[in-house]
């Protein structure tokens, strides 16, 4: 049987960790085992006590320092065993319920990644200043790497393993999220979306990606179409 890698990078998450890693163990995913592997990515609150009693069912990698999430996924890329491996955010704001839907398309051997779009969704909700950025980041990607994609930001990335390793991304940051799609696209990889569920939480409950994320969204496909 096939096994699903679960990568969830978390940076003081205290709050949502043990819910996350309860709902991805709980999830059954039909023809498909899992792992899940969690990296710690310096966090300085109640991160690490929470994952304590998860050590024994999950792979626990750990920065000293907080590195980003692009060089969180890198790190934790090297120890998926994993045929396919998808990003799972750690503040709730995915649900892992939509796991399912987005492995089933898979099952197409053509395809090599798999997105899940929140604009494909109706009553998505979130700031509207980020629903115009991810907009903007979406639009100015597809114009210059002749993509088709809806939602280029999505916290949901499912790759076929060898094809995620092929990517060599080094963004250390959220730019990340841009990198891998540029370069899925500049390989000519088939990517695939499907529709998910989006709970976007507020500044209050601890998100994190701000203004600076996205200007650096805006150099990241700039210089490498450049």
């Amino acid at each position: 049987m096939p096994k699903l890698s679960i990568i969830i990078p978390a940076f003081n998450e205290e709050k949502t960790i043990q819910d996350v890693l309860n709902k991805v163990f709980a999830i059954d995913i039909p023809g498909w085992d899992k792992e899940a592997v969690v990296i710690n990515d310096g966090s300085t609150d109640q991160t690490e006590q929470r994952l304590a009693d998860f050590r024994d069912r999950i792979i626990y990698l750990k920065n000293d320092s907080n590195l980003g999430k692009g060089a969180s996924l890198r790190k934790a890329l090297d120890r998926v065993t994993g045929e396919a491996v998808i990003i799972q955010d750690a503040d709730l704001e995915y649900d892992p319920a939509d796991l399912p839907a987005l492995v089933k398309v898979l099952d197409n051997p053509a395809v090599h990644i798999v997105y899940g779009s929140r604009n494909l969704m109706p009553g998505r909700r979130g700031y509207p200043h980020y629903v115009l950025g991810v907009w903007v980041l979406t639009k100015l990607l597809n114009a210059l790497y002749r993509g088709k994609l809806t939602d280029v930001y999505t916290g949901y990335k499912l790759f076929r393993t060898p094809v995620a390793r092929e990517l060599e991304f080094t963004s250390p940051g959220f730019e990340v999220e841009a990198e891998l799609t540029i370069k899925a696209l500049k390989k000519n990889y088939i990517i695939r979306e499907v529709a998910i569920n989006y709970y976007p939480r507020s500044f209050r409950e601890g998100k994190k990606i701000g203004l600076a994320d996205w200007f650096k969204g805006v150099y990241t496909i700039i210089r490498h179409r450049l």
